[in-house]
């Protein structure tokens, strides 16, 4: 692993796909951090997420291969393969999100959310980062 934290190292763009392979993403620009969240529904879920502006992320789907859901203050969705029920990304929706997605860095490749780096956030409480 170089200095950097191993970022380097990571070849762009980081791709990943649902189980069954009908949802896949390409993230072309690196995220600062893979981000483990403790929140109700990112602990539920067990996603790691790469942010980044959603003119950098491509997410290829037929039309309906997802179910999206959106809680709470319903400023982000979240989209889950119908299919073998893997939760792919979010995209913000309101319109201070517009913009902001992440895509679940679990689906990517072994070994590259160590290669970007993990940070735990507090979702649940204080919104900021624990580390």
């Amino acid at each position: 692993m170089s200095s950097d934290g191993g970022q380097s190292e990571l070849k762009l763009p980081i791709t990943g796909t649902c189980h069954c392979g009908a949802v896949s993403f390409e993230l072309r620009a690196l995220p600062r951090h893979a981000v483990a969240c403790n929140c109700s529904i990112c602990r539920r879920l067990g996603a790691v997420w790469g942010h980044g502006e959603a003119c950098d992320i491509t997410v290829k789907a037929v039309p309906e291969a997802t179910i999206r859901y959106a809680h709470g203050d319903k400023e982000i969705a979240f989209h889950t393969c119908r299919t073998c029920g893997t939760t792919t990304h979010w995209e913000g929706i309101a319109e201070q999100g517009i913009g902001r997605m992440a895509v679940n860095l679990r689906l990517a490749e072994p070994g590259t959310i160590e290669a970007i780096g993990l940070r735990h956030f507090d979702g649940a409480d204080t919104w900021t980062f624990l580390d």
